[in-house]
């Protein structure tokens, strides 16, 4: 297994300003994620699951640099991308990509998608205009798209064809790093396989690293190697996926897991969480999870679980419970 991180996270926070009133004022934050620190091996799938309001797609974009960190550290490659320069920003700009949720809203509706595909090859000046074609008849081959497809506008494609368009883009910088943002969770079930076998053959055949984002547990349990938990704001549990499907520890966790259908008739149910998530500018006092959780103490209410090493290794979790 390779232990080299091609990303590390340290203590990431991104706070949006609440304003309210006649002139805008600043009334309160909006602790959209909060103290989250995690790594991601090369040539790996890292999954980030949790609820709608959990944080993971600002984790995401912040990973990025799309919104401006209020606190903590992204290293690439060991480099703090913070002291990077923004010359030096744009030029590692192809090497860390994004795929979106909506890969129609992605698109330029009035852009071929040939072009659509090629335009950040020739903005970051990796190939000449006469290459271009080539190169991109390349990649949507990878993606299982066809050269006759060039010449096509976006709304000529269903929805699996048009991720694997954006895919295809985010691909063609040849990119070491890809941010996954809920790639599969609007498109049918059949077409969910395909693309999740897509991701899989691009870690396997082209070294490619993901952060995969979902809410899926049994998606991210096909495709990813390390999971992580997120909760309003904060990792609660990360492992390796072996490890967290056989003894998931944090009863947030446990939750998740009892949402995923399964067939199995004699399967053990699970604790079912309780409630709504809370809302993360005014989160509770000590256990984030506690509102919802039908074990709470009164620990659970007074102080705050610091992620802590248990069981396995690489097996961490932040609760009290345990």
């Amino acid at each position: 297994m390779n232990t080299e991180f091609l990303i590390e996270v340290e203590g990431l926070k991104k706070h949006f300003p609440i304003r309210d009133g006649l002139f805008g004022q600043e009334t309160g934050l909006l602790r959209a994620v909060d103290g989250v620190s995690f790594k991601i091996r090369q040539g790996s799938i890292f999954g980030l699951v949790g609820e709608s309001g959990s944080g993971k797609t600002t984790v995401g974009r912040s990973l990025l640099g799309l919104y401006e960190q209020t606190a903590g550290r992204v290293k690439f490659r060991g480099v703090d991308l913070q002291s990077l320069t923004s010359k030096q920003l744009t030029a590692l700009r192809p090497k860390m990509q994004l795929v979106f949720q909506d890969p129609y809203s992605s698109l330029n509706p009035r852009m071929r998608i040939g072009d659509a595909i090629g335009e950040a090859m020739l903005a970051h000046k990796l190939c000449s205009a006469a290459e271009l074609r080539g190169k991109v008849d390349e990649v949507m081959k990878i993606c299982g798209l066809s050269p006759q497809h060039y010449n096509r506008f976006p709304h000529e494609f269903s929805g699996g064809q048009r991720q694997r368009i954006g895919i295809a883009r985010a691909l063609i910088l040849k990119p070491d790093f890809i941010i996954a943002d809920e790639p599969i969770s609007a498109l049918d079930v059949s077409i969910q396989a395909q693309i999740i076998n897509l991701f899989s053959d691009l870690r396997d055949d082209h070294g490619v690293t993901f952060l995969f984002i979902s809410h899926d547990l049994g998606v991210v349990e096909h495709l990813c190697d390390d999971i992580a938990v997120m909760y309003l704001g904060q990792i609660v549990e990360t492992a390796e996926r072996d490890t967290l499907f056989r003894q998931p520890l944090h009863p947030y966790t446990r939750a998740l897991l009892a949402a995923v259908p399964t067939l199995d008739p004699d399967s053990k149910p699970l604790a079912m969480a309780q409630g709504e998530i809370p809302d993360p500018s005014k989160p509770p006092a000590g256990c984030r999870y506690h509102t919802r959780c039908p074990q709470a103490t009164e620990r659970c209410r007074r102080e705050i679980p610091q992620l802590r090493d248990v069981g396995e290794a690489g097996h961490r979790v932040a609760c009290h419970l345990v």
